[in-house]
């Protein structure tokens, strides 16, 4: 029998749950400190939740199944759909803004590399209802704030930002239609794992002519404010909108981290505003970490009546490899208290009666319970559980109505009644 998992998932054994259990601590720490509520929703949605956004990556990726009755559902690749029906079905009766986070479990069929895999977790924060960038700083804010909880620098991650509605501008003044934005988009997003030509191509089978192509590919090349302004031209270009993103930014002190990318688009297709994407910079995972932005008009995909939004979602892999690289990741015990041990089957009873008692008091306790081990093994096993105490129960001084307390980090060991442990 291959005792492997699945390919793509992953085993968690009780050392990499520790590790888990810290990392989402960081995130729901951080989504606390901004005034967020927590939320959570299906991990089987109607497949069609996701294949509206055709000619996405995504809906390629997707793990689709029939049930008993013959319904098409899929796991959930993603939370922000799920998100957008929860809203829509209190429509009207939810006080806005909205601020939700969830930490959901997500599939994705997609090609495995360090740091992805087919299922992960995504830490997923959302505004909804703010039509202003104070909602993309404050994401950002909280981002910073959880990269700097786990001891990353500036030096280690850079948060590119852009606006889609620059790419738009360069299209519309090139006359090409809005109807071609989205999957230019998720095109432009290719330039990192593509060729340039392989972009070139595929821009043309879209019907993009070949002034049009240079102009996206030129304007994606821009990395400061002024030069895509000289290239975009007058009108709604998005970068008044990165330019106050960016002053808010240094309001709070995170300007630092933040850098102006023209070719960032981010391959969802319901983004329509500001987008942004941190990425690892040092160590030897220098790939993308986290990403998001604004999506204003995604309700009415569903049917309902759009309100303004903005969002990331954060995987969980790749951010456990960066910290492993730069050596930031915590060696965390199992936290057991006391280890209560009894020299002989007699004591057995009395064994339980004090771990009882311990654990009442809120201790975590770990009651030896084969019998016949030695003292040696007994001091052994406290000192790999990571245990403060081993409470002893031997014959004689159980005869006195006392047990033996020692204290496994300094060596002191003292003799007191079960009812005072």
């Amino acid at each position: 029998m291959n005792l492997s998992p699945p390919r793509g998932t992953r085993d968690v054994f009780p050392e990499d749950l520790r590790l888990r259990a810290w990392l989402f601590g960081h995130f729901r720490q951080v989504g606390r400190l901004f005034g967020f509520e927590e939320y959570d929703a299906p991990v089987v949605e109607s497949a069609d939740l996701y294949v509206r956004k055709a000619g996405e990556e995504i809906v390629d990726q997707l793990y689709v199944f029939q049930d008993k009755s013959g319904r098409e559902l899929a796991l959930r690749p993603e939370m922000t759909p799920s998100l957008a029906r929860m809203i829509l079905q209190r429509a009207g009766s939810l006080p806005l803004p909205v601020k939700w986070f969830s930490l959901p479990q997500c599939w994705r069929y997609e090609r495995m590399t360090r740091g992805r895999t087919r299922e992960h977790y995504q830490w997923n924060m959302d505004i909804i209802g703010v039509d202003d960038v104070t909602a993309e700083a404050e994401l950002l804010a909280a981002l910073v704030t959880f990269f700097r909880g786990v001891g990353l620098t500036q030096d280690n991650i850079q948060i590119r930002i852009s606006n889609r509605r620059l790419l738009q501008a360069v299209l519309a003044a090139a006359g090409i239609g809005d109807d071609l934005l989205a999957p230019v988009c998720v095109l432009v997003d290719k330039l990192e794992k593509v060729s340039r030509d392989a972009v070139e191509a595929e821009l043309a089978e879209l019907g993009v002519d070949a002034a049009a192509i240079d102009s996206v590919l030129e304007v994606a090349s821009c990395n400061t404010l002024e030069d895509a302004a000289k290239l975009a031209g007058e009108g709604d270009n998005g970068l008044d909108e990165i330019g106050r993103l960016l002053d808010l930014a240094s309001q709070y002190g995170i300007a630092e981290w933040l850098q102006f990318d023209a070719s960032l688009v981010r391959g969802l297709a319901y983004y329509t505003g500001i987008v942004f994407e941190a990425k690892a910079i040092t160590g030897d995972l220098h790939r993308a970490i986290c990403g998001g932005g604004r999506y204003d008009r995604l309700l009415s995909t569903f049917g309902g009546k759009d309100l303004p939004a903005c969002g990331f979602g954060f995987g969980d892999p790749v951010i456990l490899e960066i910290l492993k690289d730069l050596d930031l990741l915590p060696t965390l015990p199992r936290g057991i208290d006391d280890v209560v041990f009894a020299f002989e089957a007699s004591l057995r009873g009395p064994a339980q009666d004090v771990a009882n008692r311990l654990r009442n008091a809120g201790r975590s306790v770990d009651l030896v319970l084969e019998d016949g081990k030695r003292m040696k093994w007994a001091f052994r096993h406290a000192d790999n559980v990571g245990a403060s105490r081993i409470v002893l129960l031997a014959p004689d001084e159980w005869a006195k109505g006392v047990v033996k307390v020692r204290d496994l980090a300094s060596g002191k060991e003292t003799e007191v009644s079960p009812a005072d442990l």
